[in-house]
């Protein structure tokens, strides 16, 4: 399996998305690209193979699971990259400098974001959501304040979920679940247990499951109806561990709301004024 996302896609996100999935040894090639773009760059096959520790022909398969013909294409789409991806400022000392530098590095990888998804994926992803009798959310760990998040949004355009924050009431609610109904499983890793056997039990009653996951080759993607990726902002698997961050799916779960209330038209209208009108009642001088 290699690239399925975005032709367009920069090397990077296609590395963020699939690095985890690659096997080791081009888990090195990739990783030692994403360390260090420009210095990629001016490597052949054989010096990147040595910077690596691998053989030249991992990093010829590297370039292949990244969905480039070959090492010189991928070789040419980094520099395109190098191009196109502005220096970062220089960063401030103490903690500003580092919050500062957070947010550049976050604000350089935003073009990532929509690097794997296709239109076939996100029109499909939208009319399940638009049509299901019912939807569950199942998202858990630092996964879950994304479905809470996704269920408030979907609810303001009409379209009402349900989620527990629950992993044990997310699996019953699930194997409840039948044709016709769907489920909405978010997980960053793709890996999370609990959120992968809630798809499980709504796959198991005929139920549609769609993903919201940031690798391509997760357990989640295998086993979902469909699924989007989001590349990390980070541009290592070791680093998604250590500085975990949904702010990318956060991103595109406001703006695949958005294509949903464009998509539902006068309905997800009506349910925003009857929203605006809720909150203008709340609201106290």
């Amino acid at each position: 399996m290699t690239w399925t996302g975005a032709p367009e896609a920069l090397p990077t996100a296609r590395i963020a998305a699939l690095a985890p999935s690659l096997q080791p040894s081009e888990q090195r090639v990739a990783e030692t690209i994403a360390a260090d773009v420009a210095r990629a760059i001016d490597m052949t096959a054989q010096e990147l193979a040595a910077v690596a520790g691998v053989g030249r022909a991992s990093v010829v398969r590297t370039a292949q699971s990244l969905g480039y013909e070959g090492y010189p294409q991928l070789r040419v789409a980094l520099a395109r990259e190098g191009v196109a991806t502005a220096a970062p400022a220089e960063a401030l000392e103490g903690s500003l400098g580092v919050v500062q530098a957070a947010i550049d590095r976050f604000s350089r990888a935003l073009p990532h974001a929509s690097a794997g998804l296709t239109e076939a994926s996100v029109d499909a992803f939208v009319r399940a959501l638009d049509e299901g009798r019912r939807v569950i959310v199942s998202a858990n760990g630092l996964s879950a304040p994304l479905g809470y998040d996704v269920a408030l949004r979907l609810a303001s355009a009409g379209r009402p979920v349900e989620y527990m924050p629950d992993a044990l009431a997310q699996r019953i609610a699930a194997g409840q679940l039948r044709a016709g109904d769907v489920l909405l499983a978010i997980s960053g890793s793709g890996s999370s247990g609990a959120t992968i056997a809630a798809v499980e039990a709504a796959l198991q009653g005929g139920a549609t499951a769609l993903a919201l996951t940031a690798f391509s080759r997760s357990p989640l993607v295998s086993r979902a109806t469909v699924a989007l990726v989001v590349p990390s902002p980070v541009q290592s698997f070791q680093n998604e561990l250590l500085q975990t961050s949904r702010a990318g799916m956060a991103l595109v779960i406001e703006a695949l709301v958005e294509a949903l209330a464009a998509h539902r038209g006068p309905r997800a209208h009506d349910a925003r004024d009857a929203m605006l009108a809720a909150i203008s009642d709340s609201l106290r001088e």
